[in-house]
């Protein structure tokens, strides 16, 4: 009997056991469901539905409640008016005495006006060569007579600039926005085609710019799935504190990116774990750590048992790494002290990886580790090294953002003139200066010549 009993005791643990084992892989499929939505595209790509009771919109009472912020009165006023009390009383048509005066401030958009210049160009001869030459006049964008002699002025030009590659929006609507905003009519087309050639006396600022991106001695480039004519491309960002480069480019490998950065650079390539990156040979190397700690506390959450060491351990060396810098950083400790305490870091990564590891995710991380093994801790060595390439992300999101809104490119030409006027706004915002002034200069320009952009006009 007590056998029997025994086993029919065994025979129902291993029944829960096995209930247990399917409900625990049913749970780790839908938390690796819930990273992987996390990543995926927003709405109209999202698969979840919405919250059946979301929080309340607006702003919340008493302490939660956030900064508060009003318009500060304007410095100046254009124009005054007087508003007196209406001749009755609106409520029961009593008479009125008044009691006081004030006053109300609002700032306007003074009524657009299409400004049409008609430029009187004297057209002459020379005695000596007898060529052609005509005049020109520092507002005038083009030397174009005859049937292109109706042209968009540079103000006009600059606001579509920063409409369409600035803020994303297509040539519709940036051509919608023109006729409503201020009676301009053009056509998608003529915007497409003006844009073209705003690029094209752009260029030679944008190789500049591109010259600055190679002479910098640190760099942080990241890149993303662009579209062009329909098929996939990619948009290379290169960035630094100055300035930042876009390149739109057929392919994701070491010779798309030394197009822009040079297959000599020399100074530090802050990235990710991108294996074309690691080609840069005469570089000095810091790989991302915000993206291993990122994958690290992914496999946590879904590792069997036993499997989560590793990643934890690996986090927790990369979390003491970034504590050691802002150590340095705050002056608790000296340089001996950290060139110490990183080579400690640097056994115990060491003797981590030289661990056999059964799991497969796990295998992967250590492969992809002992691979940037000697780019872990390079910003330890080098103070004001960036330690995670957050320079190259911020810059990629806004053409992450239009590539939402529509898509790419139709052609190459288009693509190439995505990729000088955005890099020219970008490194405009990033130099404090407005963009709209510099883009009117380069309108303007008689001949197409490079613009110092790494020099602030405030």
């Amino acid at each position: 009997m007590a056998e029997e009993h025994t086993a029919e005791k065994i025979a129902r643990l291993e029944r829960e056991n096995e209930v247990l084992k399917k409900e625990n892989e049913r749970l780790r499929q839908l938390l690796e469901e819930a990273l992987r939505a996390a990543k995926r595209q927003a709405a109209p790509f999202s698969r979840q539905k919405p919250k059946g009771h979301p929080q309340k919109p607006g702003r919340k009472a008493g302490k939660q409640y956030g900064r508060r912020y009003r318009r500060p009165l304007p410095d100046t006023v254009d124009e005054v008016i007087d508003v007196p009390l209406p001749a009755r009383c609106p409520r029961c048509g009593g008479g009125l005495e008044e009691c006081a005066t004030v006053s109300q401030f609002q700032t306007e958009i003074p009524e657009p006006r299409v400004e049409r210049i008609e430029f009187r160009i004297s057209v002459g001869r020379c005695r000596r060569c007898r060529r052609r030459v005509q005049g020109r006049h520092p507002r005038q964008t083009s030397d174009a007579l005859g049937s292109a002699a109706s042209q968009l002025g540079p103000r006009a030009l600059a606001l579509s600039t920063q409409l369409n590659k600035g803020l994303g929006l297509p040539y519709g609507k940036t051509a919608t926005v023109l006729q409503q905003a201020f009676g301009l009519q053009v056509s998608r087309g003529g915007l497409c085609q003006a844009l073209a050639r705003v690029a094209s006396k752009s260029e030679p600022t944008y190789n500049a710019l591109v010259e600055e991106v190679r002479r910098s001695a640190s760099v942080t480039p990241d890149e993303t799935g662009w579209r062009v004519g329909g098929k996939l491309w990619w948009m290379w960002a290169f960035s630094t504190p100055q300035v930042t480069v876009y390149s739109i480019q057929p392919g994701r490998g070491f010779e798309q990116a030394a197009m822009v950065l040079g297959a000599d650079f020399a100074g530090f390539l802050v990235r990710d774990g991108w294996s074309s990156y690691r080609q840069f040979i005469h570089a000095l190397h810091q790989t991302c750590l915000a993206h291993l700690l990122r994958r690290c506390r992914e496999m946590i959450l879904v590792a069997r048992t036993g499997e989560a060491e590793f990643p934890r351990t690996i986090e927790t060396i990369l979390q003491q790494s970034l504590q050691l810098r802002d150590r340095h950083a705050q002056g608790q400790i000296s340089e001996h002290g950290v060139a110490v305490a990183r080579g400690r870091l640097e056994v115990r990564m060491d003797r981590t990886l030289e661990r056999r590891y059964r799991s497969p995710q796990n295998r992967r991380l250590a492969n992809h580790l002992l691979r940037e093994r000697d780019a872990l801790f390079t910003f330890l060595s080098c103070p004001g090294l960036e330690a995670t390439n957050w320079r190259a992300e911020q810059a990629i999101r806004p053409m992450v953002v239009t590539r939402k809104v529509w898509g790419g490119n139709r052609t190459s030409r288009g693509a190439h003139t995505q990729s000088i006027l955005v890099s020219i706004l970008q490194t405009c915002r990033q130099q404090l200066c407005c963009a709209s002034s510099i883009l009117q200069k380069l309108i303007c320009a008689a001949q197409p010549k490079p613009l110092d952009l790494t020099v602030p006009t405030r």
